[in-house]
């Protein structure tokens, strides 16, 4: 199995915005978030990713086939101002995860941008949870912090490491 971390094209926004789609339907079930009007999720900073240099898009992709993307970016809760960078979102579609996938593509992330992390996990989304603890700790032998972290939108907890 080929694992590929791709960064998204401007010509290629489309396909990121439906996948983003995707995403939002599965997190609504933590989130409790509505599609608007036009039956749309919608995502705020999308076109940020194509005019801010810190942020970064990624599409996964697994021999070849769309399997997921991650938004990489500088903004952090728990580290603001610290220069660390951050996992906005990160999404595996069904038919791929379960297959250590999402493991591979977050050190592939991680190895592309060495520095300070936070990586953040909402309170009511177990498996993400769980997830990132088990990932964040194999990458870093278990040298990463844990803490609580609450913004106006969410409660949950920041997963911080230094990889540089």
């Amino acid at each position: 199995m080929n694992i590929e971390l791709v960064k998204v094209e401007e010509t290629e926004k489309s396909v990121l915005r439906q996948l983003i789609e995707l995403y939002n339907y599965d997190f609504s079930e933590y989130d409790q978030a509505d599609v608007n009007a036009h039956g749309f999720y919608g995502y705020r900073y999308f076109d940020h990713y194509w005019t801010e240099e810190a942020r970064h898009p990624f599409f996964i992709k697994v021999d070849g086939e769309l399997a997921g993307f991650v938004l990489v970016n500088d903004h952090c809760y728990y580290l603001k101002g610290a220069g660390a960078r951050s996992i906005a979102e990160f999404f595996v579609m069904r038919k791929y995860r379960g297959k250590g996938i999402g493991k591979v593509v977050a050190r592939q992330v991680f190895d592309r941008f060495p520095g300070k992390w936070e990586v953040l996990q909402h309170g009511e989304n177990a498996p993400s949870i769980r997830f990132w603890e088990t990932i964040v700790s194999e990458y870093t032998n278990g040298n990463f912090e844990k803490h609580a972290a609450q913004t106006e939108d969410w409660e949950g907890q920041a997963l911080i490491f230094d990889n540089s």
